[in-house]
């Protein structure tokens, strides 16, 4: 009953639509300013970092995302009344084993497929560790990282999804469109314009596999630990003159960009692994009606909310 949470504290339906919508908003501003923009996203980073400093360029681009975390949690907590537990989980409380494991599997996951593709192919990569800019970009990461992902992870699998749940009353509509809009957030990024528009298969898969591990697992536990090891790991093992995050990681990836099989990979093979070792790990049943089920109404909620607390 993971949606359902939305309805602790003062629910009016409007409540979910200022923040998305703003959101919404400043996405459409950046992906048309992109668009028209008379040099390339790729340009455009080249010179900010070479005046900048790569350091600072990562902060700039975290900073807004990390901030954006606190005015979701204290949207949720002021207007909404409602606790950041019922944001995050249905459990009685935050499950934090379950997000440490989340990004410690991924995390570990992360690094062997990048060991494996340094291994196969060492033409590709060009070693740039460097202990004091790396140690300097692993603090920036620790501290921006995790909060630039929960914040994407609170607004779309939780704020987001509660909300438009709630208001359709279903739960495959809400996983679809949250993945979607998730993946178009991304539009923007300096990836899709090397790569082309087949690398937002990359961005939209991710957001299903995390919408459909919150549905499933009736919490955003695990989406937050996957989440913030995807984009640490990623920052701190290998960046590339094309790629969003152009960090002093220990790679360079020195390839011509393609769209290969480190785009596709994840989303049809790794992923449903994933899938199906979470489930057995916890127990997950009852996939029809978590991911496409109906959401109860507010009394229906109460009622079996009441009644689960009596038993």
């Amino acid at each position: 009953m993971y949606i359902e949470q939305g309805y602790e504290g003062e629910y009016k339906q409007w409540k979910f639509w200022i923040l998305p919508l703003g959101f919404i908003a400043l996405m459409v501003f950046n992906y048309i300013s992109v668009l028209y923009s008379p040099v390339s996203v790729e340009v455009m980073m080249a010179d900010m970092i070479e005046k900048l400093g790569s350091n600072l360029v990562l902060i700039l681009l975290l900073f807004p995302l990390a901030l954006g975390l606190f005015f979701v949690l204290g949207w949720v907590k002021l207007v909404q009344s409602q606790s950041i537990r019922a944001l995050t989980t249905s459990r009685k409380k935050v499950d934090w084993k379950r997000i440490w494991f989340a990004f410690l599997l991924w995390g570990g996951i992360t690094v062997g497929l990048t060991l494996i593709d340094v291994w196969f192919s060492p033409e590709n990569f060009e070693f740039n560790f460097q202990l004091i800019p790396f140690l300097k970009l692993a603090l920036i990461g620790v501290l921006l990282i995790p909060l630039q992902t929960s914040f994407e992870e609170y607004m779309f699998r939780g704020h987001m999804m509660q909300g438009i749940g709630l208001l359709v009353k279903n739960r495959w509509f809400p996983l679809l469109f949250t993945s979607l809009l998730f993946g178009l957030m991304h539009l923007g990024n300096p990836e899709v314009d090397t790569l082309g528009p087949g690398v937002m298969i990359f961005y939209i898969g991710t957001g299903l596999f995390l919408g459909i591990i919150t549905l499933m697992d009736e919490g955003l536990e695990l989406a937050l630990g996957f989440h913030a090891a995807n984009n640490l790991f990623g920052a701190l093992l290998v960046t590339a003159d094309w790629t969003a995050f152009q960090t002093n990681s220990i790679y360079r990836d020195v390839s011509e960009p393609v769209l290969g099989w480190d785009i596709l990979v994840p989303v049809f093979v790794v992923f449903p692994l994933l899938l199906y070792y979470f489930s057995r790990k916890y127990g997950w049943k009852n996939w029809k009606e978590r991911l496409a089920g109906k959401v109860h109404t507010k009394e229906e909620f109460e009622e079996n909310y009441s009644h689960a607390k009596s038993v």
